[in-house]
């Protein structure tokens, strides 16, 4: 390893915004899975949407050419689901990389 690789992968300044980010993206997942518990029990979701609900993933990926994402292994693993299954995404964006 050269001495350059030994240091911190992003400037500081870079991880501080990471984090932040990732922090805002935790709560909004958090207010709108309490949207949809709360949907639920006052009635406007069936005892079946909300069973399935409990067999549910929440991770970042990138949007990849043509508007493809990728679901992580230990996800697909831990729902039990393969190629060729139909899934439901909700998509909050967490970050732009692109100047407005």
């Amino acid at each position: 390893m050269s001495e350059d690789s030994d240091g911190p992968m992003w400037p500081p300044e870079m991880f501080k915004l990471f984090t932040e980010t990732s922090e805002q993206a935790v709560e909004q997942q958090r207010e709108l899975f309490e949207q949809l518990l709360d949907a639920g029990m006052s009635g406007g979701m069936d005892m079946n949407q909300l069973g399935a609900m409990t067999q549910t993933a929440m991770f970042k990926t990138r949007i990849q050419s043509g508007g493809r994402i990728s679901i992580p292994d230990a996800e697909r693993e831990a729902l039990d689901i393969a190629e060729g299954d139909i899934v439901q995404a909700v998509v909050l964006p967490v970050k732009r990389n692109r100047s407005e």
